[in-house]
């Protein structure tokens, strides 16, 4: 579980802010919420981030995904990182980007902080926190060669792999590029854990609904006709490689990297294809989906013919299955949940996850959107509601709905929310825009308003 994220110098995100999933006091929803009883807290299964256009809700998402792939994947050798510091201040252009996660591994807590400049990253350091104390597992600082490992952790592979780091890269990425276990669950809740889906994602997922020995192929096709798409059921049917539709060269890399245990995805003029080899040959399957004619027979269309809320429904509905499923522990991060969706649609989904969600949950989901019906306490609790709001500066803040006294659990919080008295909205001043707009076609001759 992510139990919070802290990011400074990154983006709009010029100072200080905090994301936290820690409940808090009110009892709203409460049946719902995680209970870590080591730690005598209770963690928000769920949160949204409401603000208005370019106040900074897609930069947490950006920076989240860029956190996850600097952890995962690193740098190459003397490449620089591809921090984006806050640019309208120059007195932080030079300044470190930093990321503080605190973050639930199976039943244990920890702290994982880096910051970094566009060449070198500046300090990282993990704590493991205890229920009354806190123990430093490591602690990295520039240009200092002498590792500073916790006794419960120090040996020598670990003392080799921190002085072969490189200055661009993370003490915990080479530490397991180099087969070291140490930290190895730490990472992997990065890796495998945080999952993260932009607005433009296409189903990801797919190739899991292509074999009808696949739980996930039932599944889906047992949601996919209840949701008012059309579509009666997803499947895959053979093709051949010969007739893709692909350059040389990427045909020739997929004979090449395809093996027995790799499946490789293609998304290629928005169809699905994946290959994969059996008994040594090149076996291509593409994804359709299926429709019922009137007179109730089988009608395979192409995804390309889909609509672009079909389509999303298709990338988000893996998420949602992982969320609702048992034993599940991943935290999934959705840029623009409502895009493409009808507003019923995205509520009847949410309300389908929280219905699973029970003390012992270990999943999340956070998401931004603009759907105000979500904005409802009957659906959410205040905690689990946040506004990014832009400020004169041009820096972004971030806060909780529960960071507002006036807020009772029966007020309309949609209202207060669109009267501005929370922040995050669009400032627009409708009849002067109008009137300037008039002006401008006036004086250009063009038919007065």
């Amino acid at each position: 579980m992510l139990i919070s994220f802290a990011i400074q110098n990154w983006m709009s995100f010029r100072d200080p802010a905090e994301f936290s999933l820690i409940a808090s006091r009110e009892q709203q929803h409460g049946r719902r919420l995680t209970r870590l009883n080591k730690f005598r807290m209770r963690a928000l299964p769920i949160a949204a981030v409401y603000g208005g256009n370019a106040s900074g809700k897609t930069n947490l998402f950006k920076a989240l995904a860029f956190a996850k792939h600097f952890i995962v994947r690193g740098c190459q050798q003397d490449a620089m990182i591809p921090i984006e510091t806050f640019e309208l201040d120059k007195d932080f252009r030079s300044k470190p980007a930093s990321f503080t996660f605190e973050i639930l591994v199976n039943d244990d807590i920890y702290e994982f902080s880096f910051a970094v400049t566009a060449s070198e990253v500046v300090e990282e350091k993990l704590i493991k926190i205890l229920s009354t104390s806190e123990k430093v597992l490591y602690h990295r600082i520039m240009h200092d060669l002498n590792p500073r490992f916790h006794s419960s952790v120090r040996n020598q592979r670990l003392k080799f792999a921190f002085e072969g780091t490189r200055d661009n890269q993370l003490f915990l990425t080479n530490s397991v590029s180099q087969k070291i276990d140490t930290f190895k669950h730490i990472y992997d809740w990065f890796a495998k854990t945080l999952i993260l889906v932009a607005p433009d994602a296409r189903f990801n997922a797919f190739e899991k609904f292509i074999s009808e020995d696949s739980p996930l192929y039932n599944r889906m096709n047992l949601i996919l006709p209840k949701l008012d798409t059309g579509i009666t059921s997803l499947g895959g049917e053979e093709v051949s490689f010969d007739t893709l539709q692909i350059p040389d060269f990427l045909k020739q890399e997929l004979r090449e990297k395809t093996t027995v245990e790799t499946t490789i995805k293609l998304n290629e003029r928005d169809e699905k294809l994946v290959v994969s080899r059996e008994n040594g040959k090149l076996v291509v399957k593409k994804l359709y989906t299926y429709h019922q004619d009137a007179q109730g027979n089988k009608v395979r269309f192409e995804m390309k013919q889909e609509s672009d809320g079909s389509k999303r429904i298709m990338d988000l509905l893996p998420a949602f299955l992982d969320l609702t499923a048992n034993q599940s522990s991943s935290v999934y991060i959705i840029d623009e949940l409502d895009r493409s969706l009808h507003t019923l649609l995205t509520k009847q989904l949410i309300s389908i996850y929280l219905g699973n969600c029970s003390s012992s949950t270990r999943n999340q989901m956070i998401f931004t959107t603009h759907d105000l019906m979500l904005m409802n306490q009957s659906l959410l609790r205040r905690d689990e509601m946040w506004i990014t709001k832009r400020k004169n500066d041009g820096s972004s803040q971030l806060i909780s709905f529960a960071e507002f006294d006036d807020i009772r659990n029966d007020k309309d919080i949609r209202k207060s929310y669109l009267q501005g008295r929370m922040g995050g909205i669009p400032d627009l001043t409708a009849d002067i825009i109008i009137s300037d707009i008039a002006r401008g076609l006036h004086s250009n001759g063009t038919e007065k308003i």
